[in-house]
């Protein structure tokens, strides 16, 4: 990835340059002679060709779509490496690679890949320009050639990427991956990075090394180093993984832990195929089934106020009327696995009233109200005229209004310093803002709602939400889809053990929530662990 300096231009070219720290560290990673022959397939700056040349490599080839950068280097060839015809091989190819978006393609860009044989074989529209160019470096490298690449996570577990993991895996093996989760490694860009080693090779190896590093702060040397040493210190750890596989996501997690995901998951299929082998990627006619969270549950995100301070009631005494136009909300700071810390009450007045009978009615608010006016009055309208006085979108009200109790969940939770999700079991009427996700009972279903928070606090839950969620950095989001994609552990109500152990993990969270004892907490994750069978 690389970025264009100084200029207000959109990134057509995807490009976010790559900091001289980071670019020496890869080439540190490359095994190879000093008569290699190096490829750089996307230059930039030309940060790789300059380290490259002051360690002595000189037989380097580069490319360079953009004909303004790297005018120092007499080795550059200005033109698309995508439909450049090369026919050289080469020992390490090396750099930053463009990241970007189908969508988000020049047309001239998607032309190119119209007509490329390696794109039209292993990709789609839903794949990234990335791809092309991990495609196209490994046809170029010699025999145990090595690629080093630093690029986004993503496609390392997504489903359209399935047929570039498989291309990858038949035609070589990762010795080493670093895993940058929220280190700034360029600047306003902030998805999970990695850097990569691949070798290209008949030979496959029994484990792929990984450091990881979680500290949000910038790369130094002196990091660096320990990372590639595997130095212990605050921040990082260091696992080895077993070989990635065919037709299956590639999670960055040890082989115990992948183990207990494949059981935890084994024990979410729908009953009907309960018997049959377990692969993520089958044909759609024979696709295995998991329960999900979304076939038990209806899931809304929050209400929208768009300047939370202007709503909450400020402890000024209050007529009849104004108390009746109060409802209580709860922020996801306040919120707990299992339950909250406090509710807050806010201020809602009902859409469609005149100025003169929100000031009649509710003289307290409309006071209050107008010490905010100004910036209630620059808030998004949402395509409609909206009163100061007024939340801006009540999406999900509905919902929310219901006479039931429902489970609250943050709508985005930094995960780098913990190790649980903030599940909480709210009461009835009791209302979500714009960063908390609601989720209430489907009429069909049968388990408890205390069951439910219950496993979705399970750390075994968590285990598979940070593999599999969708991720940010250390930021996992819990809007209406991922949470209903969650795997979900559905009661076999024929089978009386299950039903024992149902009924007893409800009272268990009732009694953990009156008296916050922790002992009933052990008790619970051991009852729900027995029937996801880890």
């Amino acid at each position: 990835m690389r970025k264009i300096n100084n200029r207000q231009v959109k990134n057509k070219f995807g490009q976010y340059f790559t900091p001289e720290v980071v670019a020496g560290f890869m080439i540190d990673l490359a095994d190879i002679a000093p008569d290699s022959k190096i490829l750089e397939p996307s230059c930039g700056q030309g940060v790789f060709l300059d380290l490259l040349h002051q360690r002595g490599f000189n037989d380097v080839t580069a490319y360079e779509i953009d004909d303004d950068l790297a005018k120092n280097f007499p080795n550059i060839r200005y033109e698309s490496f995508v439909t450049a015809d090369i026919n050289e091989k080469y020992d390490l190819i090396i750099g930053n690679p463009p990241y970007i978006r189908w969508k988000n393609l020049e047309d001239n860009l998607k032309q190119e890949l119209a007509t490329n044989l390696l794109w039209n074989k292993y990709c789609n529209s839903l794949c990234d320009y990335l791809y092309i160019f991990i495609l196209k470096s490994i046809e170029l490298l010699n025999d145990n050639g090595q690629l080093i690449f630093i690029c986004p996570e993503y496609w390392m577990n997504t489903t359209h990427s399935v047929s570039l993991r498989n291309y990858m895996l038949a035609n070589g093996y990762f010795e080493e991956i670093y895993h940058f989760n929220e280190t700034p490694v360029f600047d306003k860009v902030t998805v999970s990075i990695i850097i990569f080693k691949y070798i290209k090779s008949k030979y496959r190896n029994d484990k792929i090394r990984v450091a990881r590093y979680y500290a949000n702060q910038k790369l130094t040397v002196d990091i660096l180093k320990k990372l590639k040493s595997r130095e212990l210190f605050d921040g990082a750890d260091f696992i080895d993984i077993p070989p990635f596989k065919k037709n299956e996501r590639w999670i960055l997690q040890t082989e115990e832990v992948q183990n207990e995901l494949k059981v935890f998951e084994k024990n979410c299929r729908k009953l009907r195929q309960a018997n049959r082998t377990f692969s993520l990627f089958d044909d759609d006619e024979n696709k295995i089934e998991l329960y999900t969270i979304g076939e038990f549950c209806d899931i809304g995100n929050g209400l929208v106020s768009g300047l939370d301070k202007a709503f909450q009631v400020n402890g000024d005494t209050l007529n009849e009327f104004e108390k009746q136009a109060t409802i209580e909300v709860i922020k996801a700071k306040d919120l707990n696995p299992y339950f909250p810390d406090k509710y807050t009450s806010y201020i809602y007045i009902p859409d469609g009233l005149s100025k003169e009978e929100v000031q009649e009615k509710y003289p307290c608010f409309y006071s209050h109200f107008l010490l905010f006016k100004q910036d209630l009055e620059k808030r998004y309208q949402y395509n409609r005229q909206i009163n100061f006085w007024e939340w801006v979108f009540l999406r999900n009200f509905n919902l929310f209004n219901k006479d039931e109790k429902r489970i609250f969940v943050p709508c985005k939770e930094r995960i780098s310093n913990k190790n649980h999700f903030r599940f909480s079991l709210i009461d009835k009427k009791i209302f979500p803002t714009q960063d908390v996700t609601a989720i209430f009972k489907k009429p069909k279903t049968k388990e408890s709602l205390e069951y439910i928070v219950a496993y979705l606090n399970n750390p075994y839950v968590f285990d598979w939400l940070k593999c599999n969620g969708i991720i940010k950095g250390n930021i996992v989001e819990f809007s209406e889809k991922p949470i209903s994609s969650i795997p979900f552990r559905a009661i076999n109500w024929d089978k009386s053990e299950e039903v024992a152990l149902h009924d007893a993990i409800t009272n268990l969270t009732k009694k953990y929530i009156e008296t916050r004892d922790n002992h009933y907490l052990s008790e619970i994750n051991h009852s729900v662990n027995k029937l996801i069978g880890v």
